[in-house]
């Protein structure tokens, strides 16, 4: 194992790492006014996509990788392994890539071919797992391949990473109450689970009365990208249970409506959880007097020509 001493006196991995950093988070924030609009209720959401990698993952990815670095976890010998339903692996594949790093990655064969073309340009190692088992059965084929070659990978798993939520608690928390310290709703969808609940937690720290509304598909057969059914999935290590004030189940037709109104009404294409999360927000909005509510857009509708051609 290299160690922190060494790593750090790497010039030029510090200067990447620099440089990388300043491509993640620092997100522009949209009023919602066309699809919205009820005196004194305001709705605001974080454009996520306009960021490296093009999705919320990058902040996740990039805290896990430079901790990884800097305990000398991951370097130019030792492989960065992970499961992903897409966004997180793109997110590494892209920071790896800007770093001069390798990365594994464990994906169900039934992700988007966008997906799959995007991870290939990168540079991306795949390996395919069950489409029937989604990302609990890419995690334990990670899982499996870190125990057998240790001395190869390095098993970032993002769901049970706390680099993953505290990201979030770090620079997404942050960047919400610097502009909007009058919210008084966080609406996302869970996961990995890492955006609820760093976010939640800075929030919560900030002003206990803010409302932690978590959202989750309506049954386990759905189409909303990287969201779990958490009765009928594997829940996330890092997951606190005790955060959220509320549950929101969404349909993933009602997402796919949004998905249309969005782009008529707001000029935004949004992916499928990013309508999500939109439908959530402005279901808590309808029944306030007033407030302000927030909810991040993970990404755009960019990887999702195939749910477009279906909608559109």
């Amino acid at each position: 194992m290299l160690s922190e001493q060494f790593l750090l006196s790497d010039q030029t991995l510090q200067s990447r790492l620099r440089q990388t950093e300043l491509k993640i988070g620092r997100t522009p924030v949209h009023h919602v006014r066309g699809l919205f609009s009820k005196k004194g209720v305001h709705i605001f959401v974080k454009k996520e996509w306009e960021q490296l990698s093009g999705s919320v993952k990058a902040r996740a990815a990039f805290n896990i990788i430079r901790d990884a670095i800097l305990k000398g976890d991951v370097h130019p010998g030792k492989i960065l392994l992970d499961a992903t339903s897409g966004n997180t692996g793109i997110a590494y594949a892209a920071i790896a890539r800007d770093l001069g790093l390798r990365v594994t990655l464990c994906l169900p064969e039934n992700a988007s071919s966008e997906r799959k073309t995007i991870l290939t340009q990168l540079g991306a190692e795949i390996i395919y797992t069950s489409a029937f088992e989604g990302t609990d059965g890419a995690q334990a084929v990670a899982l499996e391949l870190s125990q057998q070659r240790p001395d190869l990978y390095f098993y970032a798993d993002q769901y049970k990473n706390d680099n993953n939520w505290k990201a979030h608690y770090q620079s997404t928390a942050p960047e919400i109450l610097e502009s909007f310290p009058m919210i008084t709703h966080f609406v996302a969808g869970l996961g990995t689970t890492g955006t609820f609940t760093g976010t939640g937690r800075r929030l919560k720290e900030f002003n206990p009365h803010i409302k932690l509304i978590a959202l989750q598909p309506d049954f386990a057969l759905h189409g909303l990208e990287g969201w779990k059914h958490l009765e009928t999935a594997v829940v996330p290590g890092i997951y606190d249970p005790q955060l959220p004030d509320e549950f929101q189940e969404i349909d993933t037709a009602e997402a796919y409506e949004i998905i249309k109104a969005a782009k008529k009404y707001e000029g935004l294409l949004l992916s499928p959880s990013a309508a999500a999360n939109l439908a959530g927000a402005i279901r808590v909005a309808e029944k306030l007097e007033a407030g302000t509510v927030l909810t991040v857009l993970p990404d755009n509708a960019d990887k999702y020509s195939e749910v477009l051609k279906q909608i559109f």
